[in-house]
């Protein structure tokens, strides 16, 4: 089973904070202009990209002079994230992400990569910082830099795994799962015809996240779920 896992409010609660500082401040950087109120929106499952091009366009930056900037957006916010981002984040694990990791990244039946909205030098940096980087592979995953809609991330992260650990052919739908904590994590799961289990650890409560395969309250959870899937 090739199992897919979110970052903020799945692997990780309450880590997006000095994530978002970094982005602001590339934000300002890169475009020098000065970011005032937030326009309303509920960040949670959405990919940097994204986010990014919403607040722009909410302070008259089109989307051309989006596009055009994006990648020196992305370097800036990796800038400043290395610096807004705790050396130490082992304190905000979910519960259970470390020992539900390890057994299955141990478990030769399964295979361990991600699903998130960060960009991917940010996702790699909060993980090690956590200490579980170690369980999730160079090269592996999909990332809000490999694609701005979410919704297209589970197909690239299983042709990477497939060019991997299967002989380059693209992992089977049958055989992977995707693990978050919003609707936008199981919107991206039925976009690809792949499973998804939901973890309520984020903002979102039981009955939000019910049109998951399973619904568990933490990653304890997860083995006996996936075992379920597998049948």
């Amino acid at each position: 089973m090739l199992i897919l896992f979110d970052i903020d409010g799945t692997l990780l609660i309450k880590a997006s904070t000095e994530h978002a500082q970094g982005v602001l401040a590339a934000i300002r950087e890169v475009w020098d202009i000065e970011i005032g109120d937030l326009p309303p929106m509920r960040a949670a499952g959405r990919t940097d990209l994204d986010i990014a091009r919403e607040i722009l366009l909410s302070a008259g930056v089109g989307n051309a002079a989006f596009d055009a900037r994006s990648d020196a957006f992305q370097a800036a916010s990796l800038r400043h994230c290395e610096l807004t981002i705790p050396a130490d984040l082992s304190e905000r694990r979910a519960p259970g992400a470390l020992d539900v990791v390890t057994a299955l990244g141990a478990d030769p039946a399964h295979r361990l990569s991600l699903v998130t909205g960060n960009l991917e030098p940010i996702a790699r940096i909060k993980l090690a910082s956590a200490g579980l980087g170690a369980w999730f592979a160079p090269g592996q995953g999909g990332f809000g830099s490999d694609a701005e809609d979410r919704d297209a991330l589970p197909p690239i992260a299983r042709q990477r795994a497939g060019e991997a650990w299967n002989g380059g052919e693209r992992w089977e739908r049958s055989q992977t799962v995707v693990v978050g904590d919003t609707p936008r994590d199981i919107a991206c799961a039925r976009a690809d015809g792949v499973h998804v289990v939901a973890v309520p650890t984020g903002p979102y409560g039981t009955d939000e996240l019910a049109d998951a395969d399973a619904v568990i309250a933490s990653l304890h959870e997860l083995p006996a779920a996936l075992a379920t899937l597998a049948r």
